[in-house]
């Protein structure tokens, strides 16, 4: 009798947010992404990792008791709020596993969307997989800001990518542990799609859902936002510009990163 085929290899996946302010839904968050986590046939090893950033309700300790039964919640305490990208990049530097997906803490990216990435993942079909948001749950001007601020990235980034902003991303983690993120604020998602095109490697795009917010409040203003969003995408063009140039150098990963 012929052999039959043998299963796809089991994916070890750490889960990376950040949390702000996120005490209405830092318990329910945790809770799906484990559930989920511990019931694929496809995830071996796992590990969530939750970046407390300087929280003022009860966040933190929450997370400490979610912790008592759940070993593989890994918890970064900032002592003040640093910024979603400070607190973003010091859960990816934390992560361990061999792949790493991005979400947030308030409940509106359904960890349940990997399953449209986990058989690409173990297809070989890239490195850096990014979810994009079919219809944005958000209030309209955010949906504009964000398809306004996407659209330029794509022209000053010479890239086509549906969701240039979105924060549910799964990555390669040498790949995603080695980018030099730079982002203090809210722009931390569109600057990791700018960075990974920088070292050479095309996003894979999968249709996503997006949720509404399962409550408290958003961690910045839209105005303040929308002017920071605005100067960063600025930013990563003049860099993508100069880099194109030569007077940048592309920065020299290890070989397990590429």
């Amino acid at each position: 009798m012929p052999n039959a085929p043998a299963a796809p290899p089991l994916i070890d996946i750490s889960v990376a947010a950040p949390a702000y302010n996120e005490a209405e839904n830092i318990a329910a968050a945790v809770t799906e992404w484990r559930q989920y986590l511990e019931r694929h046939p496809a995830i071996g090893a796992w590990e969530i990792v939750v970046c407390d950033d300087g929280s003022g309700d009860a966040t933190g300790k929450i997370l400490e008791e979610l912790r008592e039964d759940c070993p593989g919640l890994v918890i970064v305490t900032f002592g003040r709020n640093r910024g979603a990208g400070a607190a973003i990049a010091a859960a990816i530097a934390r992560t361990r596993m061999d792949w790493v997906v991005l979400l947030d803490s308030d409940g509106q990216f359904p960890i349940a969307n990997l399953d449209r990435f986990i058989g690409r993942i173990q297809a070989g079909a890239g490195l850096a997989f990014s979810g994009a948001r079919i219809r944005k749950a958000d209030s309209l001007p955010y949906r504009w800001g964000s398809a306004a601020s996407g659209a330029v990235s794509n022209l000053l980034q010479r890239t086509h990518y549906r969701d240039f902003n979105s924060i549910f991303k799964v990555v390669y983690g040498p790949l995603f542990r080695a980018l030099p993120l730079e982002s203090a604020g809210m722009n931390c998602s569109t600057e990791i799609t700018a960075r990974v095109s920088e070292l050479g490697h095309a996003w894979v795009e999968l249709p996503i859902e997006h949720r509404a917010r399962g409550g408290g409040r958003r961690g910045w203003r839209f105005w303040r936002g929308a002017r920071d969003r605005a100067l960063f995408v600025g930013y990563l063009g003049l860099r993508h510009w100069l880099l194109r140039r030569g007077v940048l150098r592309v920065p020299v990963l290890d070989e397990e990163v590429r």
